[in-house]
């Protein structure tokens, strides 16, 4: 907290550097968190690797009632395995349809379902709609890949792990009758099960349909740029290197991303395998050890609320504890100081703000720049006055923007007031109920653009 509040105070330069990162707790106790989505509207959606899908609403409150509730008849949880990804359909406002990634009870086999929002409630899934379109064997506990997603061009992605033993001796990253150390593309507009997209790299020739990408070894995360449509995908390492991968928008599909027989960009068991220049070598990776021992994949941030970070891939370690970030193109990583909460997974809102999940504390977080000043607010037409506010505060609307609601963080980053905006000149907000300290105030405009200023409470 300390940290935090020097980091607040301190004067910043307009670059954005390591130490204007921070994050700001918005839910907290989950259970082995291990995913975060939204629905295409204001809520979020967290993974909880047991089996449980549970809401989380603007405010950082929890659905009591879980979303959807997968039984340990269903699903095998520990470790690496449980349930692992959520996608819901790009049209689900319409169909209602979203899909999960699981470790089956019983055999330990991935296997993709797709399950119905319930006609009655949108905050709870029809738990006996599950149909399963899709399941892949599984020859050991880990490297499960587990992440759903679905691209712009509307089919689902799947990321599957080499399956597990040490080094991939059985070679599946480069066997292409296998669905294991793979980038899985199916389409799931069809009348029953799941169909094959015509320009999937194996259609009509050797080597198995469904897939999209070769030579991966664990991509546990991986996503979409929401404006590009690039496509990005964290591989993590053997015992050298973590890596990167951008698959530039138009999406080409086909490509080997060089597992077993590399290993980032250094040579792994090169036995068999072609020349180097056959493959596609990650845009960034960094050295295992010194705290360092698996990457945790990202988004760029196309949010509105933080201009320095825009156009940026974030991502983390999962033992350093540390986010890190590098521009559009890859190359240098540049990383915060450490953090708690072991990153296993990060997520964006329906306004493309970022949320990194700690699955040893159970805590869903914001990404903050914490370089956001006063100027910042002001230009836009804001001001706050008095600051520092005994009793109460205004808010003036110069620029006659259209206010959604205020809120107001602590230091810690949790919420301790919120209250709506009309568009008027100027609102007065109480500060009876809020201790003396610093705050942070975040106006929201109705298209979902933040402004944040720093408050003083005497």
């Amino acid at each position: 907290m300390k940290k935090l509040l020097l980091l607040f105070l301190c004067l910043v330069s307009m670059s954005f550097r390591a130490q204007t990162l921070e994050l700001q707790t918005f839910a907290t106790g989950f259970s082995n968190p291990v995913a975060i989505t939204h629905a295409g509207d204001e809520r979020l959606f967290v993974v909880q690797r047991s089996g449980a899908i549970r809401i989380v609403n603007t405010n950082g409150s929890i659905n009591s009632t879980p979303f959807l509730s997968l039984t340990s008849s269903t699903v095998l949880s520990g470790g690496e395995r449980g349930l692992l990804g959520l996608a819901f359909h790009p049209d689900y406002a319409t169909n209602g349809y979203f899909y999960v990634n699981y470790t089956r009870a019983g055999d330990g086999a991935t296997v993709v379902a797709r399950y119905a929002v319930s006609s009655a409630n949108e905050n709870i899934a029809d738990n006996s709609s599950g149909q399963v379109i899709l399941t892949i064997s599984q020859p050991f506990n880990n490297h499960n890949g587990g992440s759903l997603v679905f691209g712009p061009d509307g089919y689902l992605y799947i990321g599957m792990g080499d399956g597990g033993s040490g080094g991939d001796p059985q070679n599946f990253g480069q066997n292409i009758n296998s669905l294991l150390g793979k980038m899985l593309r199916i389409d799931v507009d069809v009348a029953s099960g799941y169909g094959i997209p015509s320009d999937n790299p194996f259609v009509g020739i050797a080597g198995a349909d469904e897939i999209w990408a070769v030579g991966m070894r664990n991509p546990w995360k991986f996503s979409f740029d929401s404006v590009t449509g690039d496509l990005w995908i964290a591989d993590v390492g053997q015992n050298a290197r973590e890596e990167l991968n951008k698959v530039t928008s138009p999406l080409t599909a086909g490509l080997n991303f060089g597992w077993r027989c590399y290993e980032a960009n250094l040579p792994y068991d090169t036995s068999g395998c072609l020349p180097a220049s056959n493959y596609t070598m990650p845009v960034s990776n960094y050295n295992l050890g010194n705290g360092y021992c698996s990457i945790t994949g990202g988004f760029v941030y196309r949010g509105s609320t933080y201009p320095n970070m825009q156009g940026k891939y974030f991502f983390s370690d999962y033992c350093a504890n540390r986010i890190g970030w590098v521009n559009n193109n890859g190359g240098t990583i540049t990383w915060t100081t450490s953090f708690n909460g072991n990153f296993v997974s990060f997520g964006e809102d329906i306004s493309g703000e970022l949320y990194v999940v700690g699955i040893s504390n159970g805590t869903i977080s914001r990404l903050v720049d914490s370089s956001l000043s006063v100027t910042d607010f002001e230009k836009s037409g804001l001001t706050l006055y008095p600051n520092p506010a005994s009793d109460f505060f205004t808010i003036k609307n110069t620029n006659q923007l259209s206010l959604k609601q205020v809120l107001i963080y602590d230091i810690t980053g949790k919420i301790v007031k919120t209250q709506p905006l009309e568009n008027v000149e100027s609102t007065t907000i109480s500060t009876s109920n809020l201790t003396a300290g610093m705050y942070f105030v975040t106006v929201e405009e109705r298209n979902g653009n933040r402004l944040q200023t720093k408050l003083l409470v005497d």
